[in-house]
This record gives C-alpha cells, structure tokens and sequence, in this order.
C-alpha cells in the first residue's frame, strides 16, 4: 500500500471541559476519496480543521507527505497548506467577481510571478476540465447549485494541490444535482490525481463516491472500510446513523 498522504495518529482535542477528539487515529492515502460520516457534534469540523492546521491537538500528530504540521510555523506552515485545495459547504464564491475572476483569485494571492494573461489562460483551462468554458463571464448569481460547486472545485484546484478538502458538499442540493456533485468529485479525483477527503451526512452520496466510509463517534473512529463492508457495521452508532438514514430516504 502507498505512503499515506495524511496521517492523523492519536489526536486528542479538549474545548474547556468538553473533549472533541479522543485519540483519533485515520490514514489517507493517496489519490483516494475518503468520506467522514457522523453525526452533528461528532468532531467532524473539528478534526478537519486539524488537518490543516488551523487547530493544533493537544496531543497527537498530523502528517502531511510526513511532515508534523505541530512543528510548523510561518511560511513552512503555508507552504504545507498550499498542498489543500478546499470546497466549502456553499461554495463561497465572491458575488461581486465572475466566475473567471474567482477561479483565477488564488493566483493572484499566491502566483506573484505569473503574468495576468497567465492566470487566465490558467483559470480557463480549469473551467474548460469541469465543463463550465460558457460560464467565464457570468456571476455566481446567474449560476446553479451545481455549477456553483463546480466553479468552487476550479478554484480549489487552481494551484495544483495534492489534497482536496470537501464539507458537506451536496448540503442543500436537490437529488439530481446531488448527482452531478458525486461525479464532480469522482471525476477530480481521476484528472486531477487528488486525494479528496469528503465530510458528509449525505448517505446515499457518500456511499457512491467513497473507496473509504470512516465513521466518528464520540472523538475516535469507530469503523473503517470499503462501503460494502461498512453496510455490515454492527457498531451500534454506525447501525443507527445508517439505519435513520435510509429509513429518512425510503
């Protein structure tokens, strides 16, 4: 098996007396989609936000390509960052930009030495791979909830990351959208060799695009597989979740 892309080894995390992780420990490998389910106050935000450093364990280690994000600070913390690619629950495109511009603003923050004809052309391409050429010109306004993921998936890919973070990316979307969303994802992952770490209470999305169901509850990771062996969980919390669930979508 491949060096894991991300290692979370025993991460503890304790908010005044409420303790969020308890030890979680999850690998990533690379170029794979990993889906984390569980339920509202789980920690799923949370340890996500470790895994970019954005909050450090109180105990434990994350690993990113094997470096200690604990051990970072400054510019060798952001240069481990720019290895994420993140897709925000709504998207979060600026309304006031088009579609061309927004795709196009990391490189303005980050690419100094590109020329703006650069940038473009780069940002073109992008909206070109996931279909969205005819939308350059347009403003998040005029767009779907579709399309609006699909700009926000350009934008994250933008600057070439290893990594693309994904949360709760079919939220509100009706279910042919939801869809699109699940062959978005899948298909980034194949052209863009990412390795895409999905949060998600979407059931019936996460089983279609997960090669690993990874359920938390309680802090800790209580069960781990292939979505065909993740059905047979006996965890009582993994059968509950998953036994609402599909009763909700019957």
């Amino acid at each position: 098996m491949a060096e894991a892309m991300i290692r979370a080894i025993e991460l503890h995390k304790r908010f005044g007396a409420h303790e969020v992780l308890r030890g979680l420990s999850l690998d990533f490998p690379p170029e794979t989609t990993t889906v984390i389910l569980g339920g509202s106050g789980s920690g799923k935000s949370v340890f996500m936000k470790h895994l970019i450093g954005l909050l450090r364990p109180d105990s434990g280690q994350v690993l990113i390509d094997g470096e200690d994000l604990a051990h970072l600070r400054g510019r060798e913390l952001h240069r481990v960052r720019r290895k994420f690619g993140m897709v925000f629950q709504m998207a979060a495109l600026f309304d006031s930009m088009s579609v061309l511009d927004n795709v196009a603003f990391p490189l303005r923050e980050h690419a100094k030495d590109m020329t703006e004809g650069s940038r473009r052309r780069k940002a073109m391409e992008r909206l070109e791979a996931l279909g969205l050429a005819g939308a350059a010109d347009k403003f998040p306004a005029e767009l779907s909830g579709g399309m609006r993921k699909r700009v926000g998936l350009a934008r994250a890919v933008i600057l070439d990351p290893k990594v693309v973070l994904y949360d709760e990316p079919t939220t509100g979307l009706d279910p042919i959208t939801t869809r699109s969303v699940d062959d978005m994802i899948q298909d980034a992952k194949t052209r863009f060799g990412v390795t895409s770490v999905v949060i998600s209470h979407d059931i019936a999305s996460s089983f279609r695009i997960a090669d690993r169901l990874a359920f938390l509850h309680e802090g800790e990771i209580v069960e781990l597989g292939a979505p065909s062996g993740f059905r047979e969980s006996t965890h009582p919390a993994v059968r509950r979740f998953l036994d609402f669930g599909y009763e909700v979508s019957a």
